[in-house]
């Protein structure tokens, strides 16, 4: 029995690795998280180097955890900022650190793959070598069900939470049907939007990856890094990983397409796993009155009711999708810190934190735009 430390996915059998999921959610496959390494968009001169944890016994692989050691904290939406000034003002290293995670995806889901046991196994191993290995310690960002279970009964694991906003199809027929749900001046404000948007003459063309060809792709590319751009920041990912995705999970794509007079402007890229529709990326080449909602969210959702999909996360922002009927979601991360003072320190911080966060998630429930009746 032993604990492995792997620094590229291609160690791993594909097939090895995919057969610890328990779901059909895309973004730990080994294909997703391949493409994110091989097209250098992960990498250790990001501040990206995999540090996958393995737990093998008698050569099999049993249990896994897709983590990252990192050089600093950007990409990961679960914000330790505070954290990390404050060991910068008391000299405590707080990187480099292990993040156990998928780059760059605010999405919860599984993170502890495999045997529970044997997933148990690799988390206590993991911790006994943090300081071993230089490292201030572990985070593990938005877990699913059975991580948060086992975490919770491992000594030292700190839980954090925090909301995001998803919205939900019972059954829909339309989208109208689900404007009957909605107040009057919410059902109002709704369609007014849609309709300045077709005023403009936008159309829409939902495609899946096998439909796309590599000009989509550079299009798709230019409007993705021009939402970085005009923030002055750098994309995360390279323009190859999204020929690597389209090539190795094009069976998993949906790309809706926002064109005027012929000519494409805009875009969003989704994922999707057969249930649930999950947003990811957005752009546009020229800035449009109501272009961002239509595209990211209203198009998501006619999309997801058309398919029959039951919920459509739309990303990791907040309030403008709670007025479009995206309900609070509560998110779980988990946090061990070597150091005793810091450990303390934050575990203060987490319980202030806690009582704001579901503060802020009841207050958000009696915004929702939903009637009352």
């Amino acid at each position: 029995m032993s604990l492995q430390i792997i620094h590229s996915l291609s160690a791993v059998n594909a097939k090895d690795w995919d057969a610890l999921l328990p779901n059909a959610q895309p973004f730990l496959r080994h294909a997703f998280l391949s493409a994110l390494e091989d097209s250098q968009s992960v990498c250790g001169k990001s501040g990206w180097q995999a540090a996958h944890g393995l737990w093998v016994e008698n050569g099999k692989l049993l249990a896994a955890l897709p983590a990252y050691r990192k050089q600093h904290s950007s990409g990961e939406y679960v914000f330790d900022y505070q954290w990390a000034h404050a060991c910068q003002r008391v000299g405590i290293a707080y990187y480099p650190k292990l993040l156990g995670a998928v780059p760059f995806i605010p999405v919860s889901g599984p993170r502890l793959l495999g045997d529970p046991a044997a997933a148990s196994k690799l988390l206590q191993a993991l911790t006994l070598r943090l300081a071993k290995d230089g490292l201030s310690g572990a985070h593990i960002n938005f877990t699913d069900h059975l991580a948060d279970k086992l975490l919770a009964d491992c000594d030292g694991w700190m839980e954090r939470i925090g909301c995001q906003f998803h919205w939900h199809n019972p059954g829909f027929a339309d989208f109208e049907d689900f404007l009957q749900t909605l107040t009057a001046r919410k059902r109002k404000q709704l369609r007014k939007e849609r309709a300045q948007i077709a005023q403009q003459g936008f159309a829409f063309d939902w495609r899946e990856g096998h439909e796309l060809s590599e000009a989509d792709w550079d299009f798709i590319y230019a409007c993705y890094a021009q939402t970085y751009r005009v923030r002055g920041q750098r994309p995360y990912l390279t323009r190859l990983f999204f020929s690597l995705l389209s090539e190795r999970m094009a069976l998993a794509i949906r790309v809706v397409l926002a064109s005027q007079g012929g000519q494409k402007q805009a875009m969003a890229l989704s994922l999707t796993d057969g249930k649930n529709l999950y947003g990811r990326w957005w752009g546009c080449l020229a800035e449009w009155n109501g272009l961002h909602f239509e595209t990211c969210l209203y198009q998501g959702m006619d999309y997801a009711i058309a398919q029959g999909l039951h919920e459509f996360d739309a990303g990791a922002q907040g309030e403008h999708k709670l007025l479009r009927g995206f309900r609070p979601t509560l998110t779980r991360s988990w946090h061990y810190l070597c150091h005793d003072g810091l450990r303390q320190a934050v575990r203060h911080f987490l319980a202030e934190e806690r009582r704001a966060v579901q503060g802020y998630m009841d207050e958000a429930q009696t915004l929702l735009p939903y009637r009352q009746d």
